[in-house]
């Protein structure tokens, strides 16, 4: 059952962001520098930190194996960010993008208000990755309900 009582949804919930990196010790260093924690798991061809409220899995494949039955997904078919963009809450956009450029991640989409308390942007990690920024009040009152429940 989901937190509403309802039976299960198709789409659950967010399990694991995967994305490829040539340069697994690099990737661990900025991403431990931004995170403020060590992957849980940490191998030369997969790691992973578990982030956030909900643990959220954030996961990097060494891209030497992009395609392969080792990865477990195709390779990606496009040169350059693509794909789709897994916004992250963050309690300050503008200051978590400062944050993120003043360590090398190039800015890819500047803030922008959604409306209704909803604001924006994206980075580009220094392996190609896209990061997006959301604050996101939703995020808020499901995180706050969850806590009451609990």
């Amino acid at each position: 059952m989901n937190p509403r009582g309802k039976e299960p949804t198709m789409l659950a919930g967010l399990t694991t962001v995967a994305y490829y990196t040539p340069d697994m010790e690099a990737t661990k260093r900025w991403y431990t520098e931004l995170l403020g924690l060590a992957p849980y798991l940490d191998t030369p061809d997969y790691m992973e930190f578990r982030i956030g409220d909900y643990l959220h899995e954030l996961g990097f494949v060494n891209s030497k194996h992009a395609g392969s039955e080792l990865a477990k997904t195709p390779a990606p078919s496009t040169v350059g960010p693509a794909g789709a963009v897994v916004f992250w809450h963050v309690d300050d956009v503008p200051a978590a993008l400062a944050r993120l450029v003043s360590m090398g991640a190039r800015e890819h989409d500047a803030p922008h208000d959604r409306g209704e308390g909803f604001i924006t942007a994206s980075v580009i990690d220094p392996w190609g990755n896209i990061l997006g920024l959301m604050y996101n009040p939703h995020y808020l009152s499901v995180r706050a309900a969850l806590k009451e429940t609990s």
